[in-house]
C-alpha cells in the first residue's frame, strides 16, 4: 500500500539526489559513447577497447556514490518503509519529460537493493514493471538531433540520397572512393530488393549515430517502400591506408541479428533517448527481446531488469520445472533451466574436484567479469549476472534440488515459498557442441567442425586462450555459430608461454606415460590437443583437413607476438562473402530506369576489382 499523503520532509530530498547520482552516470556514459566517433576516425583501436571496458563499471561506480552519499546524509539504511514509498512517488514525478526514465528507473532499483535487505525486494517501492512510459518520448529541445533521419529519394535521386546518408555523419577522414562504395551500395539494394513497384512514400530512416565497436563503425537504418520494410547496415572500415570504405551491405533481420548478437561486445552509441533507438532497433528485429537490445547498446543494468521482468512474467504464464540442463555436468559450475525458456542458469560450487584443485570462487568470478569487459567477437556468450534472485521453490524438480543443496549450499536460502540464490549466472541456451555432433548429419558436422575451429580463431585473434576446449565447452546457437560458453580455465593469450613436446632423449622417456618434461604453469602444447578432441575418425579428418594449423604451437605463439606488438586483428560480424572487397559486385548506371513493373534498376556487368 502507497501512503495518502507525502509527509515526510526526507522523502523529497532522497529521491531528488538519487535521480542527480542517475543523470551523472548518463551524462558519463554518453560523453564516453560520443567520444567513439574521435577514436574511430583516428583509429586509436586500443582507446576503444579500453573505453569499451571501462563504460561498463560506470553504473556500479555511480550506484555506490549514491548509496555512499545517501547513508551520510540521511542514515538510509535505517529508514522505515513508508519513507522509501514516499521516495518512490517522488522520483516519479520527477520523472516526468526524463529523457531516459526507464534506465533511472533501474538506477532507482540498484540503489535501493544495495541499501535494503533483500527480502525487501519485492515490496511496492521497487519498480517491479515500469512506472513511466517510454512509448512516444522524443528529444523536443530545438538545437537537438531527432532519433532517426527520413530520406525521400526519387527514383532518379536515389545515388545522390545514399550518398548524402553517409556523409550527413560528418566522419572527419576521408574515404578512399566514397562514389565507389555508393556504388556498391546502389547495386546491392538492386539485388536486395529485386523487382518491385516504387510506392508513393518510398523513403530511407537511418538513425542519427552511427554505432561503433571495435574497429567497425555501422550506419543502421531501412529502407520502406509502401508496407515492406528491409533493415540494413553499413560497416564503416578503415582500410590498409587509414582511408575509409564502406566494407559491405547487410540487409534483412538475420543480418542485424548477428551485428547485435549477445555474443559480441557492446555497441558505443550517443543516444539522448535510448529508448527510441531501441524501438527501431526493434521494428528491425522483432525476434530480437527488448532486454538483448538495450544490452547490445551498452545498457546492459536496464537489459538485466527487463530480463527479470521477463522472467517473471514467464514464471506466471508457464508450470514446468526447473531441471539439471541436459549434457554433461561441469566441474566448476552446477547448471539448471527451465525447458520452456531459452536460457540457462549457472552457480559456481562450493567446493570441486581434484582436477581443479587451483579454482577458487572468486578466480571464476574474475574469469566471468573478464569475458563481460573483453571483446568477445561473436564467439563468447554474454552473461547476466544477479544476486538474490528469488524463484518459487515448487518450480524445482527433486533431483535439482538435491543437486543444489549437495553442490551449493552457500549460495541457497528459504525464504517462504521462494529459493533465494545469491548468486547466479544466465546466459542464452545453445545446443552443446558434442550433443549437436553426436547427432548431425555429414553436412552438419563438416559444418560445425568448421566453425568450432573458426570459433577458437577469433579468440585467438582477440587475444583469449580458451583453456579447456572440449567439444562440450562450446554450443551451436540457432544461426549455426559456435559459441565458447566455459569460462573458468581461459587466460589472456599474450600471457599463455605456447610449446611444442620436446623430443625424448632415450627410450625409457618415449615409453613413459607420464609426462617427463619439464611444465610451467602457463605452458601449453598445442600438439598435445589432438587425443582429447579427435577420437571420433570423421571429426578428425575433418578437423586436420580445415584446422590442422591448431594443433602447432608456431601458429599461436605467431599471433601472441603480433598482439604483444599492438596489432589489433580485424573480426567481423559478417560471413567473409558479404564483404565488397570478396564479391563480384556489378555497378549501378547514374540513371536508374523508371519502374512501374519493371526492375528498381538494371545493373551493368562492369566487374568492381577485388581490393
Amino acid at each position: 500500500m502507497f501512503p495518502q499523503k507525502l509527509t515526510d520532509s526526507r522523502a523529497f530530498e532522497i529521491a531528488q539526489a538519487m535521480l542527480g547520482g542517475f543523470n551523472r552516470h548518463y551524462r558519463l556514459f554518453r560523453a564516453t559513447s560520443a567520444e567513439a566517433k574521435r577514436r574511430f576516425e583516428q583509429g586509436d583501436w586500443h582507446g576503444q577497447q579500453r573505453a569499451q571496458a571501462l563504460r561498463i563499471e560506470f553504473y556500479d561506480l555511480r550506484v555506490d556514490e549514491a548509496v555512499q552519499l545517501l547513508e551520510e546524509r540521511f542514515q538510509a539504511s535505517s529508514l522505515p518503509m513508508e519513507v522509501w514509498q514516499q521516495v518512490k512517488l517522488h522520483y516519479i514525478g520527477l520523472l516526468t519529460n526524463h529523457h531516459q526514465p526507464e534506465l533511472a528507473e533501474t538506477f532507482f532499483n540498484s540503489v535501493c537493493t544495495r541499501i535494503l535487505h533483500h527480502s525487501y525486494f519485492h515490496n511496492s517501492f521497487l519498480f517491479v514493471r515500469p512506472a513511466v512510459s517510454t512509448e512516444y518520448i522524443e528529444n523536443d529541445e530545438p538545437a537537438a538531433k531527432p532519433t532517426y533521419r527520413a530520406y525521400y529519394p526519387t527514383r532518379d535521386k536515389l545515388r545522390e540520397t545514399l550518398r548524402r546518408v553517409v556523409t550527413n555523419f560528418q566522419l572527419e577522414r576521408d574515404f578512399e572512393d566514397l562514389d565507389r562504395d555508393v556504388d556498391r551500395v546502389l547495386s546491392a539494394v538492386a539485388q536486395q530488393l529485386g523487382d518491385f513497384r516504387w510506392r508513393t512514400n518510398f523513403q530511407i530512416q537511418v538513425l542519427s549515430s552511427l554505432f561503433y565497436r571495435n574497429k567497425g563503425a555501422y550506419l543502421v537504418g531501412k529502407i520502406i517502400n509502401g508496407f515492406t520494410e528491409t533493415p540494413f547496415a553499413l560497416p564503416i572500415l578503415h582500410n590498409e591506408q587509414g582511408l575509409l570504405c564502406i566494407d559491405a551491405a547487410l540487409f534483412g533481420e538475420d543480418d542485424l541479428l548477428m551485428l547485435f548478437s549477445f555474443a559480441r561486445a557492446y555497441f558505443m552509441v550517443d543516444m539522448e533517448v535510448p529508448s527510441a533507438f531501441v524501438a527501431f532497433l526493434r521494428s528491425m528485429m522483432p525476434r530480437k527481446p527488448r532486454a538483448e537490445l538495450y544490452s547490445a547498446i551498452g545498457l546492459q543494468k536496464h537489459g538485466k531488469n527487463l530480463f527479470y521482468r521477463d522472467l517473471l512474467a514467464h514464471l506466471r504464464h508457464s508450470s514446468d520445472k526447473f531441471r539439471i540442463a541436459p549434457g554433461i555436468k561441469g566441474m566448476v559450475m552446477l547448471v539448471f533451466d527451465l525447458p520452456s525458456y531459452p536460457f540457462v542458469f549457472k552457480l559456481i560450487k562450493d567446493f570441486f574436484p581434484a582436477q581443479k584443485e587451483n579454482a577458487t570462487r572468486e578466480l571464476i568470478q574474475s574469469k566471468y567479469l573478464l569475458v563481460k569487459q573483453h571483446d568477445r567477437v561473436g564467439r563468447m556468450a554474454d552473461t547476466l549476472e544477479f544476486s538474490n534472485v528469488a524463484l518459487p521453490r515448487h518450480r524445482f524438480d527433486e533431483e535439482l534440488l538435491a543437486e543444489l543443496q549437495h553442490y551449493c549450499p552457500s549460495l541457497m536460502e528459504t525464504k517462504g515459498d521462494d529459493l533465494v540464490l545469491k548468486h547466479v549466472y544466465i546466459e542464452r541456451r545453445m545446443v552443446p557442441l558434442n550433443i549437436y555432433l553426436q547427432e548431425a548429419t555429414p553436412q552438419q558436422m563438416e559444418h560445425a567442425v568448421i566453425e568450432y575451429g573458426n570459433a577458437i580463431k577469433d579468440l585467438l585473434a582477440a587475444n583469449i586462450f580458451p583453456g579447456d576446449m572440449l567439444w562440450k565447452n562450446f554450443g551451436v546457437t540457432r544461426h549455426g555459430k559456435v559459441v565458447f560458453y566455459d569460462y573458468d580455465e581461459i587466460e589472456y593469450l599474450s600471457d599463455c608461454n605456447f610449446r611444442h613436446v620436446p623430443a625424448p632423449r632415450n627410450e625409457e622417456e618415449e615409453m613413459s606415460g607420464e609426462v617427463w618434461y619439464r611444465v610451467g604453469p602457463r605452458d601449453v602444447f598445442p600438439e598435445t590437443f589432438g587425443p582429447f578432441l579427435l577420437g571420433h575418425p570423421g571429426v578428425r579428418e575433418l578437423f586436420m583437413r580445415h584446422h590442422a594449423d591448431l594443433l602447432d604451437a608456431d601458429y599461436w605463439q605467431q599471433h601472441k607476438l603480433r598482439i604483444q606488438a599492438g596489432h589489433v586483428h580485424d573480426v567481423f560480424p559478417y560471413e567473409p562473402h558479404k564483404r565488397f572487397a570478396n564479391a563480384q559486385t556489378r555497378l549501378m548506371p547514374a540513371s536508374p530506369p523508371a519502374v512501374d513493373g519493371a526492375a528498381l534498376m538494371a545493373a551493368s556487368h562492369h566487374d568492381l576489382s577485388v581490393q
